[in-house]
């Protein structure tokens, strides 16, 4: 069996674990049908009675994006809505498999981005919404375009670097240890080992100090800790990223107060944000500034209030195999499990105990942050520690140095 034959069957057996008789949707761009081709064939031997494709070229989004009026741009057909919702009802497996270049849409009018990027937030919501409380099975993955793969080895040949981008992949998936399956449910174990600890002594705050970064975030009362594999409403179990080195939960929504600077580029919208710091007060991003970006990131805190906030704290050791690549990837997916990350936006509402049952207005009760966006960006470094603080103030060492210290 090749390679990319057992991705493709890690994704299905494991990222989405494809039930006898359930309907499965696949959304990717036409770079990743070697993959998509192999993913439905495996779906289907493993009982699917639908695989659902949806596929995009990047040469036509960029297309669009340059020539579509903004009002023509921000439009999301209704019967894209419906044929999301239909198979979300069917509570088919979802996996998303992220391709494109980061700088897909770099020279794109960020108005008209932003416009985008509100309206199918909008639009998708309550499909987010049950993405963030698992209530089906999803998994996002990676395979390389030309464009990604050049933005990672510049040096390299268009096919040169589309290769070693895919062989870095493979080994980020563990694809070439003997039994892959096997190897992903170790690493499921030593993640869950971790959730246990930060669960049992169940912090009141985290205080964080690195380089350009000091601030302490709150953490609801109820709050859980989580990490790889999920349970779906139906008590099935998946890998929503794939790859994961990290375990997370979400802040107080208005717990959150200090300054913290990004150490990885964000890829946002098309377009690529870097040397950046946000300032908080109350959980609210009340400063901000970047080298690269600035507009983009000005659009993004912008989509709604709740994209000011925090939805998200993830804790990733610099010791880890992604990060230990030395590889800038520009792609939120590897990068954010190769660094300690937060997010603005959105929180999962598996975060709080009893939090898949809960509305989004409950999940506020507790203190959650609610926003039709979600976006991960990178804080972690071999410089960075994180304490838990107890309810008395006493604090703890969780990373030293960029690696755990419990």
């Amino acid at each position: 069996m090749s390679k990319l034959e057992r991705y493709a069957s890690l994704l299905a057996e494991v990222g989405l674990n494809v039930q006898e008789g359930q309907r499965v949707y696949i959304s990717a761009s036409v770079d990743a049908l070697p993959l998509v081709r192999l993913v439905t064939e495996k779906s289907y031997q493993k009982g699917a009675k639908d695989v659902k494709v949806n596929l995009k070229d990047d040469v036509l989004t960029q297309l669009h994006a340059h020539h579509k009026s903004t009002e023509e741009y921000a439009k999301v057909p209704q019967w894209a809505i419906d044929e999301r919702m239909f198979y979300s009802d069917e509570k088919a497996a979802f996996l998303a498999i992220t391709s494109s270049s980061p700088e897909l849409l770099k020279g794109v009018d960020p108005d008209k981005l932003k416009s985008m990027q509100i309206a199918y937030g909008n639009a998708f919501k309550e499909y987010s919404n049950r993405i963030q409380s698992d209530h089906h099975s999803w998994c996002v993955a990676g395979y390389p375009s030309a464009g990604w793969a050049k933005l990672v080895f510049p040096d390299k040949t268009e096919d040169e670097a589309v290769d070693a981008l895919l062989d870095l992949i493979f080994y980020t998936m563990r694809v070439d240890r003997e039994d892959p399956v096997e190897a992903w449910q170790e690493l499921d174990a030593t993640l869950h080992e971790k959730v246990d600890i930060l669960n049992e002594n169940h912090f009141h705050a985290l205080r964080y100090s690195g380089p350009g970064t000091d601030f302490t975030m709150e953490l609801p009362e109820k709050h859980l800790w989580a990490g790889a594999s999920s349970e779906n409403s139906d008590g099935v179990r998946f890998m929503a990223n794939m790859p994961t080195e990290e375990v997370f939960t979400a802040p107080k929504k208005t717990g959150v107060n200090g300054y913290v600077s990004n150490t990885k580029p964000l890829s946002y919208g098309g377009n690529i944000i870097d040397g950046f710091k946000l300032t908080f007060k109350d959980g609210k991003v009340v400063e901000y500034e970047a080298e690269q970006g600035e507009d983009v990131l000005k659009n993004l805190l912008e989509t709604d209030e709740g994209a000011k906030y925090l939805g998200e704290v993830a804790l990733v050791p610099d010791d880890s195999p992604i990060s230990n690549t030395d590889t800038l990837f520009f792609n939120t997916l590897f990068d954010e499990n190769a660094s300690c990350h937060i997010a603005l936006g959105s929180a999962y509402g598996f975060s709080i105990d009893g939090g898949k049952d809960m509305s989004r207005e409950e999940l506020a009760e507790e203190g959650l942050n609610d926003s039709i966006t979600h976006v991960d960006f990178m804080i972690g470094s071999a410089e960075l520690d994180i304490y838990g603080i107890d309810p008395e103030g006493n604090e703890t060492p969780i990373f030293k140095q960029g690696n755990w210290a419990i």
